[in-house]
């Protein structure tokens, strides 16, 4: 259950990052059942088409995604951003209280690890 609901989070921030590079088509049956939680059954009754026919272009989408990710690691570089970014201000939250200005430094070393991923 839990590998199902880190591929669903997974999909949806490569889709955050990718989706408009998708044709519009397959962006909307893509959104409708990852996005809208939509079944097969559902989506395929409002796009005329089978289920097996979605379920393709889930697919489609999927292998799709994950290829602009490989090449490209938006979604990588910001997760590690984001880490970065939390502990500049974890260390920043410390100085102010403590003084301590090897925070400081450590901060200032996380930023100019993140402008060097820029």
């Amino acid at each position: 259950f839990m590998e199902e609901v880190n591929e669903l989070l997974e999909l949806a921030m490569l889709y955050d990052f990718y989706g408009e590079l998708l044709k519009e088509h397959n962006k909307q049956i893509f959104e409708d059942y990852i996005l809208n939680d939509l079944s097969l059954s559902e989506i395929a009754d409002a796009e005329g088409i089978t289920r097996q026919g979605v379920h393709d272009v889930v697919k489609r989408c999927s292998k799709q995604l994950r290829g602009y990710e490989e090449k490209l690691h938006l979604v990588e570089k910001f997760n590690k951003t984001k880490a970065c970014v939390e502990r500049i201000n974890e260390l920043l939250g410390h100085s102010y209280h403590t003084g301590d200005l090897e925070s400081v430094k450590e901060a200032r070393g996380l930023t100019e690890e993140i402008l060097d991923w820029l």
